[in-house]
């Protein structure tokens, strides 16, 4: 009888485990998802979508300097800085509690200014978990010395 006790913790345990890992999963997913959706409205410079998508204390870091939301969003619709392709290299996501951190290496087609720029990124985006959905709260670049797959 002991052991057939023991046998229904240890499975009680096991499926706990596998739900929290399902979830764990769906979350990287989810988040991965709204990254390559914000690279597509950035490409698009659809700004009604990133105004929604960007929380609204979120910071941006570029090799240019650094500033909030309207800046970014005044940046983009206007074409100061036009993200024509992220072509992303690699993605990993970490979970903490309600904070997402996701790590793009990608090499950027960018328009600055009128002109046109490729350089090779890493790229942190740090998500918040809102009762609205996952916000996008920082997004910055450091521009990488080494050359990205098929370069």
């Amino acid at each position: 009888m002991k052991q057939l006790k023991v046998v229904k913790n240890v499975v009680l345990v096991l499926m706990v485990l596998m739900t929290i890992q399902l979830h764990a999963q769906d979350t990287e997913s989810k988040i991965k998802e709204l990254s390559a959706n914000k690279w597509q409205w950035m490409a698009d410079k659809n700004v009604s979508e990133l105004k929604d998508f960007f929380h609204p204390q979120a910071q941006f870091v570029h090799m240019g300097g650094s500033w909030g939301t309207d800046r970014e969003l005044a940046i983009i619709g206007s074409g100061g800085i036009w993200y024509k392709k992220a072509d992303v290299h690699s993605v990993s996501v970490d979970v903490i509690g309600d904070t997402a951190i996701l790590l793009n290496q990608i090499t950027l087609l960018a328009e600055v200014g009128g002109k046109e720029v490729t350089n090779p990124f890493m790229v942190t985006e740090v998500y918040v978990k809102e009762e609205s959905g996952w916000k996008l709260a920082n997004l910055s670049f450091v521009k990488l010395l080494t050359r990205q797959p098929g370069e």
